[in-house]
């Protein structure tokens, strides 16, 4: 297995990692709900593929009514394992540049640096923007 197959973490190849989606319906309200997504390979999954399989998932499993009319457009890195947390409990805001997302649909996922066990947000772009202009967590 060459360096590049493998992350760093657990030995577990890049070709089987396991990924952790953040669904996010609301910012402010910190409504979200986790997809997990298991054996995927990170070498030729695609952004765009990745948020296709998500959609997917929520369209189809039970449990995600209150999803589905949500337009998700966006994703962004929130962790990976062994990594330091975000005090945020459903975004990652500590790139004031939004260096952290995933811009282009056709890279892959290992050219965004995600390996096993790494924690991604779904989202939608107006809401995401919307609340970084303005904070504020309601109750």
């Amino acid at each position: 297995m060459s360096e590049q197959e493998s992350s760093p973490n657990y030995g577990r190849p890049l070709t089987d990692a396991t990924l952790t989606i953040r669904v996010i319906k609301s910012f402010e309200y910190r409504t979200c709900k986790n997809a997990v997504l298991h054996h995927l390979d990170l070498t030729t999954l695609t952004a765009g593929e990745l948020k296709e399989k998500v959609r997917e998932h929520v369209k189809t499993m039970s449990g995600w009514k209150v999803y589905k009319n949500l337009e998700l457009d966006t994703l962004k890195l929130y962790t990976k394992a062994q990594g330091t947390k975000t005090s945020n409990l459903i975004i990652n805001m500590e790139d004031k540049d939004d260096s952290f997302v995933f811009r282009d649909d056709a890279k892959t996922l290992a050219e965004y640096g995600c390996e096993h066990e790494t924690e991604i947000s779904f989202f939608n772009w107006e809401a995401y923007a919307a609340f970084k202009a303005n904070p504020v967590e309601k109750w």
